[in-house]
């Protein structure tokens, strides 16, 4: 760490950021309410609601929640009326239709419960057309060609199956309303919108399977998850020093701190007081959103944390999965910290994931994709099991493209993270039970076993059938997959969509198989191996237990089991655009020809946009910061020899070559990548995506490898960027 000067003021930006997190006041703890106090009291959730509506008009909400169909006009104004004597007896004076463009992140247009008289008088009002429609300027946001600039109408509709909230901030309480968004001319453009139609497509499908299995009482099948969240915390007295991550996001030059994750002793270690304050204070504010926070954590980074949910119906927990990004964020600036979402913040050390733990199930069945202790007579898990394996299978490129993004490309396939290449992860136990239906002889499944530890004062338990692999991006997990290669910037509604689709299309055509063979004179048992056979003869290459890291691996997947390695965005974006995959959306009713060709040009434009911005910054700071900075330090070391050689005293010019050669590397590639920036390829939005992946980045870690080299050789007192050393471990 840089010295003082003589006066004891702080010699340079750096070092007054470092003065100001040491003098920081100690973390001010806030007393804790029960969890019973805490739990949704900021939700107007069904709880709530029965207490404040008519009997009947419960009834019919709780209805429309639970088995869908459209709500009553009259019931909506009831409940218009309910909403708003709730939300102002809590201070609210907005409310909010929160919607969720394709930009990733969330959207909501405020209006007051104000409504002005003939008298000039006012009053509150709120009605059920106000409740149930809105219309936000349509033309603003990503639509990929949908919607010109001058069309501008565009609407929100009330999401009945996500409960309202109230949002407080210092300066007031606003009402949030969740709801989809689309067009005047009835697209959706929104990420809300297909997360529901695949649900119903989903449900369905699997409805039908069930009753050809003999279910009598089938309820509605909804899919759940559960998001496991990492983030990066940084002192923002650092972070402003920082223009890198205050736009991107993630830190474009940096060398490598000595001191890095090679010990292992971050993860799951003590958490720092003054994070521990600021998860505290997150967690608080989530119980009073009904967010069930579960879990908390130092990751494997040095400075990388993470908070996971228990899982949620898949809708209530992507709007609960943006808020908590929103919470995050907005959290740390209370506390002096900047929350880094961006899938690779720092070089070297691991990247940030948001695990979505998946599953399905209803109400009458309970988990359909939970085994049970004889998953081989589990005929029930064993063909929704088979459908998502055929998925995968199937449409693994298209899982693959919905988790591609500028920042994931950073994390997929560095060992930190899964491969670019989809596979499944079965586990010993099933993997087995799958190769006996596939030589068609199902003898049994391995039992879990007993954990003895050899000492007499610990207790036995059960240990699992089977283990976990970390390298498997699509991994079974006991009762659920776990889909880890979601990046952690990323909305979940997208994996969501895709899974959910992709399990549509498979139960449909499990649901075909086992019919045609019933209607044939097949016993249940015989039609139901049968096509489960079928489907590992012809699907069974995309299960795989080994190490997805291995070089071995990677050749396997490709040339003998068929499986495509999508290295990047650029490559795997063009999946959105195959015919098969149109067809999979529009067969279904998810997603229109018109709708996916939008998601494509809107995916493309933003990782060019993401990219563009990052070569134009690392430009600018490579010019204005940091090779003014090297000059300055080349000028004192010449001077120092200088003076050295006129007082006949040994020099050794190594260094200054060395810096010197450097620091004309940087200038040779900001020119080149001045050139790269200023002559994109026009008209192909492809082409132009290939120039970001093969020409822009390629430059951008070329000077990067400049920058970082000089920085290890620059006076620590001149380097005018917070380093890694800094960032990382001064909290």
């Amino acid at each position: 760490m840089m010295g003082k000067t003589q006066d004891s003021m702080p010699s340079s930006p750096r070092l007054s950021a470092f003065q100001t997190i040491q003098e920081r006041p100690a973390p001010a703890t806030r007393p804790t309410a029960p969890l019973k106090e805490l739990w949704a009291q900021d939700v107007f959730d069904l709880v709530k609601m029965k207490a404040a509506l008519p009997k009947d008009v419960f009834k019919s909400v709780q209805k429309t929640i639970k088995d869908g169909g459209k709500l009553d006009g009259t019931v909506a104004n009831v409940v218009a009326q309910a909403m708003k004597e709730w939300a102002t007896s809590r201070g609210a004076l907005y409310y909010a239709h929160v919607f969720y463009p394709l930009t990733n992140s969330t959207a909501e247009k405020h209006d007051g419960f104000i409504s002005v008289q003939g008298d000039g008088s006012t009053i509150t009002e709120f009605t059920g057309k106000v409740l149930v429609q809105g219309e936000p300027d349509g033309s603003s946001f990503p639509n990929g060609g949908i919607r010109s600039t001058f069309e501008a109408r565009g609407y929100t509709a009330w999401d009945i199956t996500s409960p309202a909230f109230l949002m407080e901030t210092p300066n007031g309480v606003t009402f949030c309303i969740p709801t989809v968004f689309i067009s005047w001319t009835g697209e959706a453009l929104d990420k809300k919108t297909p997360l529901l139609r695949s649900n119903a497509a989903m449900n369905r499908q699997a409805q039908r399977l069930l009753k050809l299995l003999g279910c009598q009482e089938v309820a509605p099948v909804n899919s759940s998850c559960g998001a496991e969240q990492e983030y990066f915390l940084v002192d923002s007295s650092f972070v402003a020093l920082r223009s890198d991550l205050l736009l991107t996001g993630r830190t474009l030059f940096g060398h490598p701190s000595a001191k890095g994750q090679q010990f292992d002793d971050h993860y799951f270690g003590a958490i720092p007081e003054r994070v521990q304050v600021f998860m505290q204070d997150v967690e608080r504010q989530m119980y009073t959103l009904g967010i069930p926070a579960k879990t908390r954590h130092n990751e494997v980074a040095p400075g990388q944390f993470e908070i996971a949910p228990f899982f949620e119906a898949a809708n209530v927990a992507t709007d609960h999965q943006q808020l908590t990004m929103t919470l995050l964020k907005n959290t740390a600036r209370k506390h002096g910290l900047t929350c880094l979402l961006h899938e690779k913040p720092f070089e070297g050390i691991n990247g940030s994931g948001k695990h979505v733990n998946w599953s399905v199930g209803n109400a009458t069945q309970g988990n359909l994709l939970d085994p049970g202790s004889t998953p081989h007579e589990n005929m029930q898990f064993l063909l929704f099991c088979g459908a998502v394996i055929r998925g995968v299978h199937s449409y693994g490129p298209l899982l693959r493209a919905v988790v591609a993004t500028a920042g994931n490309d950073h994390r997929l396939g560095a060992n930190e993270a899964p491969p670019a290449i989809i596979s499944v992860y079965l586990g010993s136990q099933l993997e087995d039970v799958f190769k006996q239906i596939l030589v068609g002889e199902v003898t049994g499944s391995a039992a879990a076993g007993v954990m003895q530890l050899g000492v007499d004062t610990l207790p036995e338990f059960l240990k699992d059938p089977g283990d976990r692999n970390r390298t498997s991006p699509f991994a079974f997990t006991g009762n659920r997959f776990e889909f880890r290669a979601v990046g952690s910037n990323q909305s979940v509604a997208g994996p969501l969509v895709a899974m959910n689709t992709i399990l549509a299309d498979s139960l449909q055509f499990v649901g075909n198989e086992l019919e045609a063979k019933l209607n044939a004179g097949d016993s249940l048992e015989t039609a139901a191996y049968a096509v489960l056979k079928g489907i590992m003869q012809n699907h069974g290459a995309v299960v795989f237990g080994g190490d997805g890291y291995s070089k071995e691996w990677h050749r396997m997947a490709v040339e003998e089991r068929g499986l495509e390695n999508l290295h990047n965005t650029a490559e795997a974006l063009g999946v959105l655009k195959r015919p098969a995959i149109r067809e999979l959306f529009a067969s279904v009713g998810v997603l229109s020809p018109v709708e996916l060709e939008s998601r494509y040009e809107v995916y493309a434009e933003q990782y060019v946009l993401a990219i563009e911005v990052e070569a134009k910054l690392a430009l600018q700071m490579a010019r204005t910061q940091i090779y003014p900075a090297v000059m300055g330090y080349l000028g004192q070391l010449s001077s120092s020899l200088h003076h050295q050689e006129s007082l006949a005293l040994p020099c050794d010019r190594g260094l200054v070559s060395t810096i010197a050669s450097l620091n004309q590397q940087l200038l040779q590639t900001c020119t080149k990548l001045d050139g790269a920036i200023a002559n994109p390829p026009h008209g192909d939005v492809q082409g132009h995506m290939n120039h970001c992946a093969n020409t822009l980045l390629p430059l951008m870690e070329s000077l990067r490898e400049a920058v970082d080299s000089l920085e290890a050789l620059v006076d620590d007192a001149i380097w005018p960027l917070p380093t890694y050393q800094e960032m990382l471990f001064i909290k």
